[in-house]
């Protein structure tokens, strides 16, 4: 039987739909922000998302990114936490249009976990495609973490 993949324990509150930013840095910014705002990171976090950004896109594929600290910086995060920012008119990502980026803040391993949540909605079109479209945080949550299944 396989295994369920890990839960992401995304909220409501984690999920910011039809904002605008300027630029990739403004996308980073804002990510970083909510994860502060969530009380997921301290401060020293943030500049730590632009290093990572620096040093290697965090360009997913099918309009989503997903901004994080470099490893070093593990020591300002207080808990795993994501933070959903969802950009519809899209975002230039060094030649690639994001669309969602999905702030993560991870104390060890968990991020792994995460990403592999992440993959099964990005490698499914329409999964993705409602993702970037959604209009209610609850359909969010819905997509990212589903409920685990029962048995």
């Amino acid at each position: 039987m396989p295994t369920e993949p890990a839960r992401l324990v995304l909220t409501e509150d984690a999920v910011r739909l039809g904002r605008t930013a300027k630029d990739r840095a403004d996308v980073i910014d804002q990510c970083g922000e909510l994860l502060l705002e969530l009380g997921a990171v301290d401060p020293g976090y943030l500049p730590a998302m632009h290093e990572r950004e620096a040093s290697v896109s965090t360009f997913l594929g099918e309009g989503v990114a997903i901004p994080h600290g470099t490893d070093p910086s593990r020591v300002h995060v207080k808990r795993t936490g994501l933070a959903v920012i969802q950009f519809p008119e899209g975002v230039d990502w060094g030649g690639s249009t994001v669309h969602v980026a999905i702030g993560i803040a991870a104390t060890g391993e968990e991020h792994l976990g995460i990403l592999t949540a992440l993959a099964g909605v990005l490698t499914d079109p329409e999964k993705a495609a409602r993702l970037r479209g959604a209009t209610d945080p609850a359909d969010v949550v819905g997509l990212l973490d589903p409920p685990a299944a029962d048995g």
